[in-house]
């Protein structure tokens, strides 16, 4: 292996907008990366569904696939 050509493996804060944080290792970079979604408010994890509506999106596929 050649000597000084992989990056720094550090410990860096992970930080969602739900206000959950944790710390992992990354080769980012930077001491603190933002996250918008996490296991601790994704709908997979928590099994809570949020569904954001806009323009009757949502509904408006409803009526098209709904079964008849």
């Amino acid at each position: 292996m050649k000597a000084d050509i992989h990056p720094s493996y550090n410990d860096i804060t992970v930080t969602c907008s739900c206000g959950n944080s944790f710390v992992t290792r990354s080769t980012l970079g930077k001491p603190v990366l933002s996250v918008e979604v996490c296991s601790a408010c994704h709908p997979f994890y928590t099994g809570k569904q949020k569904i954001v509506d806009t323009a009757g999106r949502v509904e408006k596929f409803r009526q098209k696939y709904a079964r008849k």
